[in-house]
């Protein structure tokens, strides 16, 4: 297998360039982080970020489940940005 293949033969199989698709790796990496987070803080404080975790999960689920999955990701990044 070509190294560049490594890069490539993934993303391709999902309909993304390279680019497109590290920016929706990264942005389900941003988002996971969060709800890791969150569980450690429910984790210590159960009071605190009760359904935080979960919904970040569920969100991700439907995000990447839907047709749009890299436009969602570029829209965060956007906000993100801003």
């Amino acid at each position: 297998m070509g190294m560049t293949r490594h890069f490539t033969d993934h993303p391709a199989s999902v309909g993304e360039s390279y680019t497109e698709h590290f920016r929706v790796a990264a942005h389900f990496a941003r988002c996971l982080t969060k709800a890791a987070g969150a569980a450690a803080v429910h984790a210590v404080v159960p009071s605190m970020c009760k359904t935080t975790a979960s919904e970040c999960i569920r969100e991700l689920y439907a995000e990447m489940n839907s047709s749009a999955r890299g436009h969602a990701s570029a829209d965060a990044a956007s906000a993100d940005a801003a």
